[in-house]
């Protein structure tokens, strides 16, 4: 009788440790996607910061292209304003496509192509989408990692237990989107 009832206190043991070391896991996990979410916000606001500076640079030599301006400070301002994975990606897609839209502004003044301050701001910007797709890769593995972890046995039973969710991953919908805005002077 003594020998069953050791049986069953190791066995409880043994799952108890099992469930924590499972358990444990899912947090490292979870907290390195939120970790690598950290890091691509920390990109977006410096390409965030980088945008006034750009569209007053341009300003300056084409102060008729207003609603270019006016296109992008909305797109800056939408996506620092994006709650979700899901809507910061789109938000992300409609912001380069207003840079995108004021690189071409820009292309039509030579004279603003050659200061030091726009190249300056170009290479940056350049430096910073660079950064971002980075960041962005780094999420999605984070994320990849943690969701398999979530749907593969016996992981999945703790997390269920628990409560922990899936996360989304951080992907442009459109294909130009998914390059950095190249834009040659």
């Amino acid at each position: 009788m003594l020998w069953v009832v050791l049986v069953i206190v190791a066995l409880a043991l043994v799952v108890a440790v099992l469930l924590v070391v499972l358990y444990n896991r899912l947090v490292r996990l979870r907290n390195r996607t939120e970790n690598a979410w950290a890091q691509v916000d920390v990109q977006l606001r410096r390409r965030y910061d980088l945008i006034p500076n750009l569209v007053e640079t341009v300003k300056g030599y084409a102060s008729h292209e207003r609603t270019t301006f006016e296109e992008v400070t909305k797109a800056r301002t939408a996506a620092q304003q994006a709650q979700t994975v899901q809507e910061q990606a789109k938000a992300e897609n409609i912001l380069t496509e207003a840079i995108g839209r004021l690189f071409a502004v820009a292309e039509q003044y030579p004279e603003l192509r050659a200061t030091e301050n726009f190249q300056q701001l170009q290479g940056q910007l350049e430096e910073t989408e660079g950064k971002i797709a980075v960041s962005r890769q780094v999420y999605n593995d984070a994320v990849l990692t943690y969701d398999t972890a979530l749907e593969t046995v016996p992981t999945n039973i703790v997390g269920n237990m628990f409560s922990f969710k899936a996360r989304e991953y951080f992907e442009v919908e459109e294909p130009a989107a998914r390059e950095a805005p190249r834009v040659q002077f």
